[in-house]
């Protein structure tokens, strides 16, 4: 397995992209927006002008899209992986999204006898781009197996958590506790600024303390400088928490954290901070706590 396309070179797409060419693979990757293949250029990555040319002759392909409607289209749509992609190739669906959509695309792929593996990844891209991510599997077993050496490329990390459609439910398991902990990193951060602490003091302090947790280490900076640089876009994340509540509803399961938590990312994407890092949520509780003016 050495022929790789990718359908999706975006922040995660470009940095899984990289990861594979720095092992020796031969990637061809298709956006629909140039700019975003043209970044990868220098680094090897094969530019697609069409999905059927980054599919021509992988052995495997990713999907790494931004929305629901995205994935479906390119892959059931006309000209999608299902009609172009070589009936060797597994396909690779990286994208968060519903189990139930995961369940669909695996029983539509299978009717054409594509391989097909339920594969997000848990990181941002900058923790892709050092190998320091969690890809969750889900599929047949053997699937995984072949798709191994790929995935090795990439991190050193993979959980195989069952089947078709339990990686996506994992994957939204993730991120509601990135989402929270997120969330209550900033309130904490604003409790201390507006009894006086100083924010970079207080994330020094909490470092060496059992509160300390992987968020704290990739988004407290971003909250102590005030600078939100995406390593993962609030509006793409609202999708996320749209997507946890959905599920939650229909297991029965109440999430009044994450119920709670999404109302203040919204009104942090309701302020025009949509395309900056989901850490911007502590503009949010800044303006409730009286530290700032909402932010225009």
């Amino acid at each position: 397995m050495r022929r790789i396309g990718i359908v999706g070179v975006g922040l995660l797409g470009s940095s899984v992209a990289l990861r594979l060419l720095q092992s020796g693979f031969e990637v061809t990757g298709y956006d629909t927006r140039r700019e975003q293949i043209e970044a990868t250029w220098p680094r090897g990555l094969k530019a697609a002008r069409t999905i059927a040319e980054a599919a021509m002759g992988a052995d495997a392909v990713f999907i790494i899209l931004p929305s629901l409607e995205s994935v479906e289209a390119v892959t059931c749509g006309p000209g999608g992986l299902i009609e172009t992609a070589p009936s060797k190739a597994i396909l690779l669906q990286m994208s968060t999204i519903s189990p139930d959509l995961t369940r669909r695309l695996h029983k539509a792929t299978s009717a054409k006898g594509l391989g097909f593996l339920d594969a997000p990844m848990s990181g941002t891209s900058a923790m892709v781009a050092r190998g320091d991510c969690t890809i969750l599997l889900g599929g047949d077993a053997e699937h995984v197996r072949k798709c191994l050496p790929v995935f090795e490329a990439i991190t050193s990390r993979t959980v195989h958590v069952g089947n078709v459609g339990m990686a996506s439910l994992a994957k939204l398991v993730t991120n509601l506790l990135v989402g929270l902990n997120t969330a209550a990193l900033a309130e904490a951060l604003v409790l201390g600024a507006k009894g006086g602490l100083d924010p970079a003091k207080m994330l020094e302090a909490l470092a060496g303390t059992a509160a300390s947790s992987r968020m704290m280490e990739i988004r407290g900076p971003l909250m102590v400088a005030e600078e939100f640089p995406p390593q993962m876009k609030l509006e793409l994340f609202l999708k996320d928490l749209r997507l946890i509540l959905e599920e939650g509803r229909r297991l029965e399961v109440p999430l009044p954290l994450t119920t709670t938590a999404q109302r203040l990312f919204a009104a942090a994407g309701d302020a025009g901070a949509g395309a900056q890092d989901l850490a911007v949520v502590i503009t949010t509780l800044k303006h409730l706590a009286g530290l700032t003016r909402q932010p225009q």
